[in-house]
């Protein structure tokens, strides 16, 4: 798996609960699939661990170490696949938790955790009503890391709204982006697919992003239609209207033509 050019990735769909051992059964049997069929990097989507009530997020949250996370480097190193565990709520020390994303080696390491910067507080009226930051704390680091199977970048559902942190996730190096997401139906239906494609265009990199499906345990009912999209902003994997995993190849060799052919990366000016 050293310096791998073209490989299998897999995003997985869930719908996840408040039982942390159920969705962990799911998330590794829909882990194990994808390395059965050759997968050597699986995302899993936000909140994949647990998802409850918002009152409760303090009392589900973890260290991170902790717990789950040593069961799932443990899965990683027994697939022998990168892992991104999708997002875990992580303890921080105040009565608000961090919406972490984990990232695992072929080896069961930790090699990157990244704390979600945007948190989603909308009010739409008979459509969605969320405040995220009634229970959650933003991050404040960009992050990327450096990995066999290339430069991960790392982000977290609503921050697919906000172009300039994948711009500096690619001038950092990234060239796959991992968005694990629980993306709500109404915003999902309008807006997911342009999102995911045009954060993949601009960027010229592989977007693979898991989202929860169906209805989560607060009433919110979210969007499904997980994607793997490629440089060229093409979707070369969606997932059906269920719980699923999906796969689709990344070609390095391929990004690196894109990226000569149309070398819009090395055009960018900034207004002064």
């Amino acid at each position: 798996m050293t310096n791998a050019r073209k490989y299998l990735a897999a995003a997985v769909q869930m719908c996840a609960g408040p039982n942390k051992g159920e969705n962990l059964d799911k998330a590794e049997s829909f882990a194990a699939e994808a390395a059965r069929a050759g997968a050597q990097l699986v995302v899993l989507p936000e909140v994949f661990l647990w998802r409850g009530e918002r009152v409760e997020e303090r009392t589900a949250a973890e260290t991170v170490p902790g717990p789950s996370t040593e069961r799932l480097g443990e899965l990683a190193r027994r697939l022998r696949l990168h892992l991104v565990a999708g997002s875990i709520l992580e303890h921080n020390g105040t009565a608000k938790v961090f919406n972490t994303s984990v990232l695992f080696d072929g080896r069961g390491a930790i090699v990157a955790r990244y704390r979600k910067l945007h948190l989603f507080d909308v009010d739409m009226p008979d459509q969605v009503t969320i405040r995220e930051s009634d229970t959650r704390a933003p991050g404040d680091t960009v992050v990327t890391a450096p990995t066999e199977i290339g430069v991960i970048g790392m982000t977290v559902c609503y921050d697919l709204r906000f172009p300039e942190l994948y711009r500096r996730l690619t001038a950092a190096g990234a060239e796959i982006v991992t968005v694990p997401s629980a993306f709500t139906y109404p915003t999902g239906a309008a807006h997911w697919e342009v999102l995911v494609r045009a954060r993949a265009i601009e960027n010229q990199v592989y977007l693979i992003a898991p989202d929860q499906i169906g209805r989560s345990p607060n009433g919110l009912v979210n969007f499904g239609n997980s994607m793997i999209v490629d440089p060229w902003g093409k979707p070369v994997a969606r997932a059906a209207d269920r719980e699923t995993v999906i796969l689709a190849e990344i070609d390095r060799d391929y990004q690196e033509r894109v990226r000569r052919e149309l070398p819009c990366l090395s055009h960018i000016t900034l207004a002064s």
